[in-house]
């Protein structure tokens, strides 16, 4: 079962990258808010200030005549002259109402009439209108902005990622039998092919380990089959007795062992099987009828004539017999062998009435050197190998070998394709 992250690397840069920007462009808009909003109302202050002193300048050359009767005196509609109070401060500073958007400016000014107050005025709504363009410029446009960058960012880190797929789906698909395959390089030269090409250095180094490894099993296999001969044969001619008896097993039992062990080489060494047509029924049937040391078991079959593959008959053969031996040791009375085709498939099954296998031990019992305590307890002889080397053999065939049934009893199923 492959777990996937919650948040992809792809969507996390883009969520990151986007984010980075939509704070930046609020500060930016933000600021620039605020500065096009000081500069607005400094020129319009110093418009103010301008009609203030144009108006004050032109008083002072030719003051107007200022009747009793009217203290105040409008010169133009922004302009007012009335008579300065006694006491009166230095000229207003600018002040903005909310209900009268004007920046105001006071100027006093000495003419032959007196002291006079010369009040101007700039209006503000031109830079309220600037701002609310400005404002229906950027609601609109940094969204728009974001998107464009999450859609860039989302795009180019889906294409920097690429070469990393490949290298991980290359890598899902490597096992123990094809450790010859490497991962791709990209032709970039960033991070991301030094990735790859220490990948590769790990894998050379992995499968040079793997091989001289299995080059060992094998040698030392194969070396161990003749001196074992010798000794059967040494045993069989020596004069009977119990204590020849017991070493004959054992030696029976370690070229078992052998032979397995140099089965197990073969197929880690990714040999490919042969291609012939074999009558799997046939197979089946045959090693089923053979004899076994458990004379109090049944093997019943069920066999579909004409189900033909393509492979090694030997192998095959070791196949089913290793799941019938299997089933024999921990059947209580009846191995049922049966064998349909279905979709293209050759469905080979081995039920026992055993105690059968735990739900929690349905892989484990495909591990080398694995054994139930059960199988321990019944079968002191086994080693461990028949139903790891059952999987590998279908696993070359192009087929499967699991745990489909039980408890109680336990039913072992191989798919060998037909075509």
């Amino acid at each position: 079962m492959r777990a996937h992250p919650r948040m992809s690397v792809r969507l996390r840069t883009t969520l990151a990258a986007t984010a980075v920007v939509a704070v930046a462009l609020g500060i930016a808009s933000a600021v620039l808010a605020g500065v096009l909003a000081d500069s607005l109302a400094d020129s319009a202050t110093a418009e103010a200030e301008r009609r203030a002193a144009l108006t004050a300048e032109l008083l002072t050359v030719a003051p107007p005549p200022a009747p009793a009767a009217e203290p105040r005196l409008v010169v133009a509609p922004d302009v007012v002259v009335q008579p300065a109070q006694p006491g009166a401060p230095a000229p207003a500073t600018p002040s903005f109402g909310r209900t009268e958007r004007f920046a105001v400016a006071s100027r006093p000014v000495v003419t032959a009439d007196g002291a006079m107050l010369v009040q101007a005025r700039a209006s503000l709504h031109p830079a309220a209108d600037a701002l609310e363009t400005l404002r229906s410029v950027l609601l609109p446009g940094v969204p728009a902005l974001l998107l464009l960058v999450a859609a860039l960012t989302w795009i180019a880190v889906g294409r920097a990622l690429v070469p990393v797929s490949a290298i991980r789906r290359e890598l899902a698909d490597i096992t123990a039998t094809d450790l010859h395959r490497r991962v791709p390089v990209p032709h970039t030269r960033d991070e991301v092919r030094l990735l790859a090409e220490t990948t590769n250095r790990t894998l050379d180094r992995l499968e040079q380990a793997v091989g001289r490894h299995r080059r060992f099993v094998a040698d030392a296999a194969h070396e161990l089959r003749s001196p074992l001969a010798v000794l059967r044969t040494r045993l069989e001619i020596a004069p009977p007795q119990p204590l020849a008896a017991e070493a004959l097993a054992d030696v029976d039992r370690i070229q078992r062992l052998t032979t397995d062990l140099l089965l197990l080489a073969r197929l880690d060494a990714g040999e490919p099987p042969e291609h012939v047509e074999v009558d799997l029924g046939q197979v089946a049937a045959e090693e089923a009828a053979r004899g076994r040391p458990r004379t109090d078991v049944r093997v019943d079959l069920r066999i579909d004539a004409g189900i033909v593959v393509r492979g090694s008959a030997e192998q095959l053969g070791r196949l089913v017999a290793n799941l019938v031996d299997n089933a024999v040791r921990h059947a209580a009375g009846v191995v049922t062998v049966g064998l349909r085709e279905r979709d293209g498939d050759a469905v080979l099954e081995v039920e026992d009435d055993g105690p059968g296998i735990p739900a929690d031990r349905h892989e484990a019992v495909f591990d080398r050197f694995a054994r139930l305590d059960e199988a321990r307890a019944r079968d002191a002889g086994g080693s461990g190998l028949g139903l790891a080397i059952a999987r590998d053999i279908a696993v070359h065939h192009g087929g499967s070998l699991a745990v489909v049934g039980g408890p109680p009893g336990a039913v072992l199923q191989a798919l060998i394709p037909t075509r």
